[in-house]
C-alpha cells in the first residue's frame, strides 16, 4: 500500500515497513521515527548506519547481533528505541522487519 511520508509517496506493508529500500531517505527515516515517538540523535544515526551496512551485506539482524556488534550495548539500544528496539530501528532504517522479530 502507498503512504505519504516526508512529502514522499512510499510503498509500505501492512505493518508499516517500507517494501522498497530505494524509497528511503533520511527525511523518511526522521518522519517514521517521529511517528514512533523517537527524536533521532547522532547516536541513533550510528545505529541506523550499522543496520544499513548489515542489510547491504544481506546479513540477518538480531538483538544478539546488535549486542555483539560493538556499536551499541543492549541497554542503550533499548533506551534509544524503546518498545521493541530491533523492530523500531529497522522500520526507521527503511528495511524489512527481521525474521527474528515476532
Amino acid at each position: 500500500m502507498r503512504k505519504l511520508i516526508a512529502h514522499t509517496e512510499v510503498e509500505v506493508n501492512e505493518e508499516g515497513y517500507l517494501t522498497d529500500f530505494s524509497q528511503w531517505t533520511k527525511e523518511v527515516g526522521e518522519c517514521i521515527a517521529d511517528e514512533n515517538g523517537i527524536c533521532l540523535t547522532d547516536r541513533h544515526w550510528e545505529v541506523i548506519e550499522y543496520i544499513h551496512e548489515k542489510y547491504s551485506c544481506e546479513e540477518p539482524l538480531s538483538i544478539r547481533g546488535i549486542k555483539k556488534s560493538g556499536v551499541i550495548d543492549i541497554k542503550e539500544f533499548y533506551k534509544l528505541f524503546p518498545g521493541g528496539p530491533l523492530k523500531k530501528a529497522t522500520m526507521i532504517a527503511g528495511i524489512p522487519k527481521p525474521k527474528s522479530c515476532i
